[in-house]
């Protein structure tokens, strides 16, 4: 079965290290919203190894400074990921993606990730 991101175009990839690579999403929720990768193929978070957290740990930290030094009006984040297919991932190769926030690009960015169920997010 072919995978998404065990074919990615070089092209692509903005950043990696020896574990992980670096990609823009392709259907970005924010402008420069970006997915970190690991090279080998595991379905999720739980299959890493503690190389490949570090690896990919070490890329979010590198690509959130870039971002922030490139767009001044980045001054927040969201990190996230999808396990199984009842949270949502549709791409069963772990991705983690890294979100740029700006003041005011919601109404109200209270509860963050919480609101991934409606109802949820407001407390």
């Amino acid at each position: 079965m072919s995978c998404l991101f065990c074919e990615i175009s070089n092209e692509r990839i903005v950043a990696e290290n020896d574990l992980a690579y670096a990609v823009r999403d392709g259907f970005p929720v924010t402008e420069i919203h970006t997915l970190i990768i690991p090279k080998r193929h595991v379905e999720d978070y739980f299959g890493l190894t503690q190389e490949e957290l570090l690896a990919c740990d070490n890329l979010i930290r590198s690509l959130k400074d870039e971002i922030m030094d490139s767009d001044s009006s980045v001054n927040g984040f969201n990190i996230g990921m999808n396990a199984g297919e009842s949270a949502g991932q549709t791409v069963f190769h772990c991705h983690i993606h890294l979100i740029p926030r700006r003041s005011g690009d919601v109404e109200n960015p209270r509860g963050g990730v919480r609101h991934l169920i409606p109802g949820k997010g407001n407390y």
